[in-house]
């Protein structure tokens, strides 16, 4: 990867630098691309690049949270892959091209793909535990997202004894259950997976997570995280983009009915357009709620709507893409986030490792990659191509005209 320095360096360049008073100057699509892939190359990088080299053991600090109650390292290091995949896999299922972008993205697809291999070959020093904890069911449900989101770039890449090996550690989860809440998207979506591929699989893990799901939707774009609603940004970090690739898989298997898949679409976006609405005029967003160490995680709905590109209606491409940035700037520009070795460390928006919960641990801090999802889109998507316009905040506090919102009602 050493030869794609220069590129790295002349993205950063290619970013206008902060002016006074936390404002950043108008910079097109094509510039915007540029920081997004930077800062996503600078999140995930240590993971799957240690991963890839046999060294994610030997070299990811074990930072957790105040009273944590999990067995470390059984758990840690099969969190910082499935949450880095999950995030990474829209935009390595990209084509190749020859632009500098394409030779990065290329150069470190094939990184991933041995970094898949080593995590599940039990003679390497990074096999990752799948067979043990409850905590390896959230985990492996996120690497099962990343093959359906990238299935031709990185499921289908892997050898089939890979292959192979990810199925039996899939399957080795049906011993363990977990939380009776959003985890049960987990299990429904590596049994979908399972079934997706033409594999054996449990039917009702399957079905039981969606609808479940769905007796506790409250309504308005909004569902219920168990029995008892929490105030978080679970809906984004799970829920619906769980809920959506999972019914879209079974859609496409003709296990699912198109207008359960709408329906779910369309709450995405409803909820989308709260995310959309959060974002306050000079980037900044609620922290509140569980797990605000995950940081830019709170924004995979959003992603992840733009990426299918069904975005509310009010809601255009370039003006999620511009407040979006404005996130990334104050998140990823500095290194408040980081260590001097580029691990993630535990916080919001700096080292507080005060607000990390009691299952938080370095390798939990990988969701971050998942606010990324629309580098997915191409980049001549109008996403990026189109000229820069305020979001919503922006227009409502400068006296723009701005949408009115409105409730939905499935």
């Amino acid at each position: 990867m050493k030869k794609y320095t220069l590129y790295l360096m002349l993205l950063v360049l290619a970013v206008p630098a902060w002016a006074q008073k936390g404002k950043i100057k108008e910079t097109t699509g094509a510039q915007d691309r540029a920081f997004w892939v930077k800062s996503l190359y600078k999140i995930s990088y240590p993971v799957i690049h240690n991963l890839a080299n046999g060294t994610l053991k030997a070299n990811m600090p074990l930072e957790k949270g105040n009273n944590y109650n999990l067995n470390l390292k059984a758990v840690t290091y099969t969190e910082a892959l499935g949450r880095t995949l999950a995030g990474i896999a829209p935009w390595l299922e990209l084509p190749d091209d020859d632009s500098e972008e394409g030779k990065l993205r290329k150069a470190f697809r094939t990184e991933t793909l041995t970094a898949l291999k080593n995590a599940v070959d039990p003679q390497n020093p990074d096999y990752l535990n799948f067979r043990t904890e409850a905590q390896p069911i959230v985990d492996a449900a996120y690497v099962a997202q990343a093959f359906l989101r990238a299935p031709k770039m990185l499921w289908q890449q892997l050898d089939p004894t890979t292959q192979k090996r990810y199925i039996e550690e899939f399957k080795s989860l049906r011993t363990r259950t977990g939380a009776y809440n959003n985890w049960l998207l987990f299990a429904a979506i590596t049994e979908g997976f399972l079934w997706n591929i033409g594999e054996q699989y449990d039917p009702a893990r399957l079905r039981f997570g969606i609808n479940k799901l769905n007796e506790w939707y409250e309504g308005d774009g909004w569902y219920s995280d168990g029995s008892s609603f929490s105030m978080d940004y679970y809906n984004s970090f799970v829920i619906h983009p769980m809920m959506v690739d999972l019914l879209k898989s079974m859609v496409e298997k003709k296990r699912a009915s198109a207008n359960d898949y709408n329906r779910a679409v369309d709450r995405m976006a409803r909820y989308a357009s709260f995310l959309e609405r959060s974002i306050a005029p000079d980037g900044t967003f609620p922290a509140f709620g569980r797990s605000i160490t995950y940081r830019t995680a709170a924004f995979q709905a959003l992603a992840q709507t733009a990426l299918m590109e069904k975005l509310p209606e009010g809601v255009n491409p370039s003006q999620v893409r511009c407040a979006l940035t404005k996130v990334f700037h104050l998140m990823y520009e500095g290194n408040q986030n980081f260590d001097k070795d580029g691990w993630l460390v535990l916080g919001f928006n700096g080292h507080q490792p005060e607000v990390a919960d009691v299952y938080t641990s370095t390798g939990s801090l990988y969701m971050a990659s998942l606010g990324f999802l629309a580098l997915g889109l191409p980049a001549d998507n109008k996403f990026w191509a189109d000229p820069p316009a305020p979001w919503t905040s922006q227009k409502a506090w400068s006296g723009q005209t701005l949408p009115r919102d409105h409730r939905i009602e499935n």
